[in-house]
């Protein structure tokens, strides 16, 4: 366990955390619960907004009596480390994983834990082509109607934070696959998101982007179409 992660706060269970991230103004709706026996402990993912984004933590709250300090410890870093790579705060007997970085500190603060960084994770600032200021749309929705009028956009599901994922392919006369859709509220999260898609090697992708989306498209060929019709550009990495 890191030296700086401190004693206490302890919590008898991960609701008791959820309990405390409400009392400081921090909403956190569970979403799942893994099946277990309790013995070791309790886990739960929740939900959080906060300044109009969504996000996951996954709270995990251990048992003392079967796992010491230094197992909870080696659990955090083998999270930390590559290909992981994940954003943990944590504290006494638990540690979250806060799959919204940026808000990591503020969790931290209201639980009177510490932000452990994953280790090892740097996204090189890759350059990007030149990519359209425009179309900009208002919901992820609008985004997949316009994909689906290009190669498609069937069995559509939304995620909590927002995403969407469908199938493409049929409007194309090719197999159906997957695409993942996503809007941002700047050009600087969306330029990071490009460039955490291209960024590991022996893992391809294609994403088509303009304004505040993205579609990562499962289906490689699809991309100079997606863009055509979208007026996008195309971002992609053959994973060599």
């Amino acid at each position: 366990m890191p030296s700086n992660v401190p004693l206490a706060p302890r919590f008898t269970a991960a609701d008791n955390i959820v309990e405390a991230l409400e009392s400081a103004g921090i909403a956190c709706k569970v979403l799942r619960r893994p099946q277990s026996d309790g013995s070791g402990g309790s886990s739960l993912t929740c939900l959080s907004e906060l300044h109009g984004t969504k996000f996951e933590n996954e709270i995990h709250a251990l048992n003392p009596k079967v796992f010491s300090r230094d197992d909870i410890g080696n659990s955090i870093a083998s999270r930390r480390k590559p290909p992981f790579s994940h954003t943990i705060v944590a504290a006494g007997n638990w540690y979250i994983r806060v799959l919204e970085p940026r808000y990591a500190t503020r969790i931290a603060t209201a639980l009177h834990g510490v932000v452990l960084p994953p280790e090892d994770e740097k996204i090189p600032d890759y350059p990007l082509p030149k990519i359209p200021d425009s179309p900009r749309y208002k919901t992820v929705d609008a985004l997949a109607d316009d994909l689906e009028t290009a190669v498609g956009c069937a069995e559509r599901g939304t995620g909590p934070t927002g995403v969407l994922t469908c199938t493409t392919g049929k409007p194309a006369g090719r197999s159906p696959n997957c695409a993942t859709l996503s809007l941002y509220p700047s050009r600087a999260e969306r330029d990071a998101a490009l460039r955490k898609a291209i960024a590991y090697k022996g893992v391809p992708a294609t994403v088509v982007t303009a304004g505040n989306w993205t579609v990562n498209l499962c289906d490689y060929g699809l991309g100079s179409r997606v863009a055509e019709r979208l007026r996008g550009q195309v971002v992609a990495y053959n994973g060599t």
